[in-house]
């Protein structure tokens, strides 16, 4: 990946290892808030936000997570960047299957939008991105921040009575997703892209640690808070669902399989078949991103072949304590 210098791309200034050979991931640059408040410059209203995504983007993924669940979907419209990022950074191509073009600007690459919002804009160009059509500006690329707000701020809009961050439960999930990323959501990165042993080794075990500790968590309980489906099950998701197909073979996180877990892999299973939440996944724009975007890690962009994992299989998780929310249940009824 490289970057947009005083609002130029440059194929030269992107940086990403510390001087150890560790990973370092740098911080997103538009920050703004949609709030549900009458003084608020970016408000929650049906058809005012765009969404650009990938399917293959594990953080990018969480947005559309958010937005399929709460019923977001004919109030925020979506644009899919295509799977393979070359030098010139994330694109459109519309004729390639599972992706769009940019339905707001016809531009042909993201790095443009960036620039529209911020002309001398000096950052990294991710996804994902929330636009604000009425402002013609980016309100936030940090994927976090933008599910918090999906989820939050726009109750009025959402077609589903889905509440992903509830009373009672917020400081559990905010410690969840706190302490899951650094070891699990980013960890596997710290794992494929060191570039020295130590650091390497440290990352893997890191990340099969607090793999194993939530795996002794959900013995006992159906999510990763408790009773409820949270956002900190989503964050956890789209690193769990990418795993065995990627991260431990791409990126040398070979310990052990997610499948091989005794909770982990029923939980993934059952978090996929949840309602909303399996038509986010696409395999194989996960699997041509990774396998062919990281040239330094697989120089020859083989995209490996298995292995043919079953998510709908029977997870038999549901003598635990909860479920999915009333709404999706009732809405995969209907959709059958």
């Amino acid at each position: 990946m490289n970057m947009l210098v005083d609002g130029e791309w440059r194929t030269d200034a992107y940086e990403s290892t510390g001087d150890d050979g560790s990973y370092e991931r740098q911080t997103t640059p538009f920050r703004d808030e949609v709030r549900d408040e009458p003084d608020a410059r970016f408000q929650p209203e049906a058809g005012r936000y765009h969404l650009y995504a990938a399917y293959a983007c594990p953080w990018a993924h969480r947005t559309l997570i958010t937005r399929a669940l709460l019923g977001l979907e004919d109030a925020i419209s979506v644009s899919i960047v295509d799977p393979y990022r070359d030098a010139d950074g994330w694109q459109f191509t519309p004729d390639k299957e599972g992706c769009t073009r940019d339905h707001r600007h016809d531009a042909d690459f993201l790095r443009e939008l960036y620039v529209r919002a911020d002309p001398d804009a000096t950052c990294r160009v991710t996804v994902p991105v929330l636009w604000d059509k009425k402002e013609g500006t980016i309100v936030n690329n940090e994927s976090a921040e933008i599910m918090r707000m999906l989820d939050t701020e726009f109750d009025d809009v959402a077609s589903r009575d889905v509440d992903l961050y509830p009373e009672g439960y917020r400081d559990e999930v905010d410690r969840i997703i706190d302490e899951i990323y650094e070891p699990i959501n980013n960890g596997v990165y710290r794992a494929g892209f060191a570039t020295e042993q130590g650091p390497y080794d440290e990352a893997v075990d890191d990340l099969f640690s607090a793999l194993d500790h939530w795996d002794e968590v959900l013995a006992d309980q159906r999510y990763l808070a408790g009773d409820r489906l949270t956002e900190a099950d989503i964050a956890m998701f789209t690193t769990l669902v990418r795993f065995d197909n990627v991260y431990h073979t791409h990126f040398m996180c070979n310990v052990q399989y997610i499948r091989e877990y005794d909770n982990l892999w029923p939980y993934l299973r059952d978090l996929y078949q949840t309602p909303g939440v399996a038509g986010t996944v696409n395999m194989a724009h996960i699997k041509e991103h990774y396998y062919t975007t990281h040239p330094d890690v697989n120089p020859h962009r083989i995209v490996a072949r298995g292995p043919d994992l079953h998510f709908e299989a029977p997870h038999d998780r549901d003598d635990r304590p909860g479920g999915p929310p009333s709404d999706l249940v009732a809405a995969a009824r209907t959709d059958d």
